[in-house]
């Protein structure tokens, strides 16, 4: 009897990926919070490269002639970030349809935002430009340009495809509205970089 009362209370742990978090925080949005510290001093550090490389460059090259594509990237980043906090809002109060219309929304839009980014990268390469050369100049351009924007295309893209399954399996039952805000809390970060990173990249290189 005691054997089989042991082996009741260790099998509901077996399966737990995380243990319970000691602090007041569950551990899942715990580690993506970690993961999120860990992203902002990586992305500091490129910018802040970048920088430094920029102004001690007296003949940095200003390629963009217009800004149409990324603004467009940025409306559509901007409204997922929209659409995903209101899949948050309608899971927290129950609305399990809406929730998932909004979060499949959003992985959509994330989607579209990664083509558009790749579509951007094959013309600047069919312009000359790779990681190690450019056409206009100092090679570290190419270098600082792939490196800051595939910062956000990888975030974009692999946040965009964790989401849809995390949708998917929130229909299913097997996720809830926390993984919905977790998912959230990483979607915000990723919005907040490409605020960043547009100015640093683009706005300040725009051809005279």
């Amino acid at each position: 009897m005691n054997n089989t009362v042991s082996h009741g209370a260790i099998e509901p742990h077996a399966h737990q990926i995380f243990e319970q978090s000691p602090f007041a925080i569950p551990s899942k949005k715990l580690a993506m919070w970690l993961f999120i510290m860990a992203d902002v001093m990586t992305l500091a550090a490129c910018l802040a490269a970048y920088g430094f490389l920029r102004n001690a460059t007296p003949d940095w090259p200003r390629p963009f002639h217009g800004l149409t594509g990324v603004g467009i990237m940025t409306v559509i980043i901007l409204t997922t970030c929209l659409a995903l906090s209101i899949a948050v809002e309608a899971a927290h109060e129950g609305d399990k349809l809406l929730a998932f219309r909004w979060t499949m929304l959003t992985g959509a839009g994330g989607v579209l935002f990664s083509v558009l980014h790749i579509r951007e990268w094959l013309e600047m390469g069919a312009r000359g430009m790779g990681l190690l050369h450019n056409p206009w100049g100092p090679a570290a351009f190419g270098a600082a340009y792939y490196v800051i924007t595939g910062f956000s295309l990888l975030h974009m893209a692999l946040g965009s495809a964790a989401l849809l399954i995390v949708g998917l399996r929130y229909r299913g039952g097997r996720y809830n509205s926390d993984d919905l805000e977790i998912m959230n809390i990483y979607w915000q970060f990723v919005t907040l970089a490409w605020l960043f990173i547009v100015p640093a990249v683009y706005l300040m290189n725009v051809a005279r």
